[in-house]
């Protein structure tokens, strides 16, 4: 039982030393992560639908 109580005061003695993003950071990879996702999925989206049709053109 204590190695389970020392692993907790080792994470928060850890966690105590982690450099935390401020907010105009976090901000940023915010916006970076979104519009990577969104354009990621415009860019699948148009791939399958060309697919698509392609397919529906061959099997016509």
């Amino acid at each position: 039982m204590s190695s389970i109580a020392q692993f907790f005061r080792n994470v928060s003695s850890e966690m105590r030393k982690v450099s935390w993003p401020k907010r105009k950071e976090l901000t940023g990879y915010t916006i970076t992560v979104l519009t990577t996702v969104i354009l990621l999925t415009l860019f699948f989206a148009v791939v399958d639908l060309g697919i698509s049709k392609l397919v529906r053109l061959v099997l016509e």
